[in-house]
Formats: C-alpha cells, sequence, structure tokens
C-alpha cells in the first residue's frame, strides 16, 4: 500500500495531539495516510499499553487513516542505532510515502526529541541504495520522502510554515478524547500528570486558535522543516 502521508510518533496519542487536524483534513481531501507509533506507551503514567492500544485504535478510526501500526520499540529507552533505524526503513520502503511527518524537535520528554531525529535519519537512509531489506522474503526498493516536517507538541516552538485547519478541530479534538485514560477526566482517580489538567485539554485548542489567528483562520497547526519550503509563486502564499 503506497501512502501520502506517513506520521510517525513516539508515543500513541502524540500524533493526534501535535498534527490530527491536518491528518483530519489531508484525509478529507482524498489523501492515503498511515500511522506508526514507535511505542505502546507502556511507561505513561496513566493507563497501560492495552488501553492505549484500544484508544490507538479508536484514534485511527476518528481520524480516517487507512492503517495504523505500533513498532513496540522500549518507551523511553529506544535510542537512535542501526538497528532501530533499518525497522524503520522498512516501513518507510513498504508504505513509500510521499511525506512523513514526526515529532517535535526538541520537547519536554525524551522521547519526543529521539523519535525526531530517529525517524529523520532513518528518511534519508531508506533512500540509499546500498542498505539492502527485505519485507516478506523480497528485497525492498529504495525511497526516501520529498517532505520530512515535525509537528509541535508541548514545547512552544516556532513553526516554519502553519497550516490553516479551519473546520477540522472537532475531528482533532475527538480523536484526543479517545485517549480516555490520559487526558482531563474529573472523575478519575488517576495520578495527576501535565497532561492529564484542564489547562492542558484547553491549550490544544486555543494554540490552535492563536496559529489560525496570525494567518487570519480560526485554527492552524504548525510545524517545523529540514528544508525551505519553496512555493512556485509569491502569490501560492495564503
Amino acid at each position: 500500500m503506497k501512502l501520502d502521508i506517513l506520521a510517525f510518533g513516539a508515543h500513541p496519542d502524540d500524533i493526534e495531539l501535535g498534527c490530527g487536524a491536518t491528518i483530519a483534513k489531508e484525509v478529507h481531501n482524498g489523501k492515503k495516510v498511515g500511522i506508526i507509533d514507535l511505542t505502546r506507551g507502556e511507561l505513561g503514567t496513566r493507563g497501560t499499553a492495552e488501553t492505549r492500544k484500544s484508544e490507538a485504535e479508536d484514534g485511527a478510526r476518528i481520524l480516517g487513516v487507512v492503517v495504523r501500526e505500533n513498532m513496540g520499540f522500549a518507551d523511553g529507552f529506544f535510542i537512535n542505532d542501526k538497528t532501530h533505524q533499518l525497522e524503520l526503513i522498512r516501513m518507510i520502503r513498504k508504505y513509500q510515502p510521499e511525506m512523513v511527518l514526526c515529532n517535535a524537535i526538541n520537547d519536554r520528554h525524551i522521547d519526543h526529541g529521539k523519535g525526531s531525529q530517529l525517524v529523520s535519519d532513518a528518511c534519508f537512509l531508506s533512500g540509499l541504495t546500498k542498505i539492502e531489506t527485505e519485507w516478506d522474503g523480497k528485497l525492498q526498493q529504495h525511497w526516501r520522502p520529498k517532505f520530512v516536517y515535525h509537528y509541535i507538541q508541548w514545547n512552544n516552538i516556532e513553526p516554519d510554515i502553519v497550516v490553516d485547519v479551519s473546520g477540522f478541530m472537532d475531528k482533532k479534538m475527538e480523536a484526543v478524547a479517545a485517549y480516555k485514560t490520559q487526558f482531563f477526566d474529573p472523575e478519575s482517580k488517576a495520578p495527576q500528570t501535565p497532561i492529564s489538567s484542564k489547562n492542558f485539554t484547553d491549550s490544544i485548542d486555543y494554540r490552535a486558535r492563536d496559529l489560525g489567528r496570525l494567518i487570519g483562520t480560526e485554527h492552524a497547526e504548525g510545524f517545523t522543516v529540514e528544508r525551505y519550503a519553496a512555493v512556485k509563486s509569491l502569490f501560492d502564499l495564503v
């Protein structure tokens, strides 16, 4: 299955939080989108790996992606080495995405920055013909995505590009709410965490509103890029 967009997240829920509205918009526009979670989020204070698996399935269904897979890397302890890179190269070559979305370049959670660099490195290495990988016993074709964009998470990072996601925030918030064990629930008896507060849930919307304000729309999501984002004409800017 060839995908238009392949989104990577260090943990289930990273993608919903970081670029859920963008994904919902691209799915609405007819793009084939897939998600790959690097870990099961098993070190999370609230919930379990099993509840996160169920929540991730619900999030994928809500966003309308065609596939969601989990690499099963060790939460908190995966590293950017040859073994992990080769595993991701196999997935990139399997789905041959035109575009990859991945974690923030640096963030409060150490897995986010690690995952960001790991995916970025794997995207580059996937294009090298002398790195041989197999899938189902067959040699894979080398493949390098044309675009690698990094969504924004906990830290306030200045975006290089912003996407107008007006009309798709409800879908994003529905997908975020699928992670019932993780986010604000006044009835929950689970320990409180930085992301379980109402302030955090509210911040998802007001960050998107603020970025939207800056570009003259209702909501927007921001990304950083690895190379210049080019346009054919100054009139392509909105």
